[in-house]
């Protein structure tokens, strides 16, 4: 977890930062993750035709009640490799920042964006 007073990370090209395919994706289906050590849910995100949809696993229990997290459209790299968590296996990694509390804040593209899912940030 990066705090703000931290010094900036080295410098990368851009040819780096593209070498992560961050695309945008709506949650489907969000269920509980009673088996994961920390807590967390498991999530299910389109993303669009080329890309499908994808499952995810996601330590935002502080912050996100299930019930709210069916069509937020949110950020993710879809080129990881998979992560088996549990019984869990994770294809994507949803990405968030940190909030004051140590809280996950998801990124996210709001809902009246006219923005496809599986478009990649740029």
């Amino acid at each position: 977890m990066r705090k703000p007073a931290e010094p900036v990370a080295p410098e990368i090209s851009a040819e780096d930062f593209f070498t992560a395919d961050i695309r945008l994706g709506t949650i489907t289906r969000a269920e509980p993750f009673p088996e994961a050590r920390k807590p967390a849910y498991k999530l299910w995100i389109d993303f669009g035709e080329a890309v499908g949809e994808k499952r995810s696993s996601a330590q935002i229990t502080d912050l996100y009640r299930l019930e709210d997290l069916v069509g937020r459209r949110v950020l993710a790299v879809v080129n990881f490799p998979p992560r088996q968590i549990g019984p869990v296996r994770s294809e994507v990694l949803v990405l968030g920042v940190h909030d004051n509390s140590g809280n996950v804040v998801l990124l996210e593209v709001p809902a009246h964006a006219d923005v496809a899912n599986g478009v990649g940030v740029s």
